[in-house]
């Protein structure tokens, strides 16, 4: 048997659990009332067999919803269907590590570096022949959607992003934080470490758990909205994308030599010319920025918006009407 021939059953078996964990999901989740979402489809897309979630017409203004670490697809499943039905195609992509998605081989580096998900995307786009969309989304999502809009402007039509302006480059992490600061990204220098590894594997259900109360400290999930995200961390790449990520961020582990040129022009901090509206909860308990910090970055028609009512860091699942509202406005401004 080949390597990737071999990779491959593992693969089957895995995605086969997935399955039919996701069935027995779904069957606990309806008793509860917790939304569902989907059906998840699956397209060979660059490095990766993407899954996804594709709503609307077809015809309609596409617009890519992106998630965040460590949630998923689930955090616009409220969000999506006002979308589409407000008449635009939604796509609700899996990021690699997460879900469905899958490398088609195993000889591809696991590497979670911001370029490589702002690729991932564009392949996505070209798979489903997307010339032009909106980009929106948060945490990683919110990383990913400004770069494209950063350096691939022709490609989109506009973005909506919770805690503004977010890219950065290892070098510039270099520079140490006050305390207070440093306390915030506790996770990020636990992973650092083999023992933040082995940890993370063992213990991922819970850890994600808890950076989601830390996250977003007055939002009251059940435990039928939270295990149904859950299930997505069980990916056999999750770990070794979340490490990958938080370690390069913090110049200890290369990228891909291929995203070199790319990263170059990262590290520049380039404008974002693209129609913006940039948000933010009113109780979001992850570290992120202040607007005036990152208003200046946005040089085209701009709006900041802040969002009450103990709004976190899971902006569009915990507040999602303000959040498809940001969209749709988005939507006119290049209408």
């Amino acid at each position: 048997m080949t390597e990737d021939s071999a990779w491959s059953r593992r693969r089957f078996l895995g995605t086969t659990m997935m399955t039919l964990a996701a069935a027995k999901l779904g069957s606990e989740t309806r008793s509860t009332q917790v939304p569902t979402f989907g059906p998840v489809n699956q397209i060979d897309a660059g490095v990766l067999n993407v899954g996804y979630v594709d709503l609307g017409p077809k015809n309609g203004t596409p617009i890519l919803l992106l998630h965040g670490w460590p949630y998923d697809i689930h955090s616009f499943v409220e969000v999506a269907p006002v979308l589409a039905s407000a008449g635009h195609r939604v796509i609700v992509p899996y990021f690699r590590g997460y879900g469905t998605t899958h490398f088609l081989s195993e000889r591809t580096p696991r590497n979670g570096q911001p370029a490589a998900l702002a690729a991932d995307t564009l392949a996505l786009m070209d798979a489903l022949q997307i010339d032009e969309a909106i980009v929106a989304g948060f945490d990683w999502g919110a990383r990913t959607a400004n770069i494209l809009a950063a350096l691939w402007p022709q490609r989109t039509r506009g973005l909506v992003s919770v805690s503004g302006y977010l890219i950065g480059n290892p070098a510039v992490n270099q520079n140490p934080l006050p305390p207070k600061a440093e306390l915030e990204w506790w996770y990020q220098f636990y992973f650092a470490t083999e023992r933040g590894r082995a940890g993370y594997e063992k213990y991922r259900t819970e850890f994600a758990r808890l950076i989601w109360e830390l996250a977003s400290p007055k939002w009251k999930f059940s435990d039928a909205t939270f295990h149904r995200t859950a299930q997505s961390f069980d990916n056999l790449d999750h770990v070794a994308i979340v490490i990958h990520s938080y370690r390069w961020r913090l110049g200890l582990t290369p990228g891909e030599p291929r995203f070199d040129d790319l990263e170059k022009r990262l590290a520049a901090a380039p404008v974002i010319t693209v129609p913006t509206i940039t948000m933010e909860g009113d109780a979001n308990g992850a570290p992120h920025p202040q607007p005036s910090e990152y208003a200046s970055k946005f040089s085209g028609k701009y709006e900041h918006r802040l969002v009450g009512g103990g709004t976190g860091h899971n902006l569009p699942q915990e507040a999602p009407k303000a959040f498809a509202a940001a969209i749709i406005d988005v939507a006119h401004w290049r209408s």
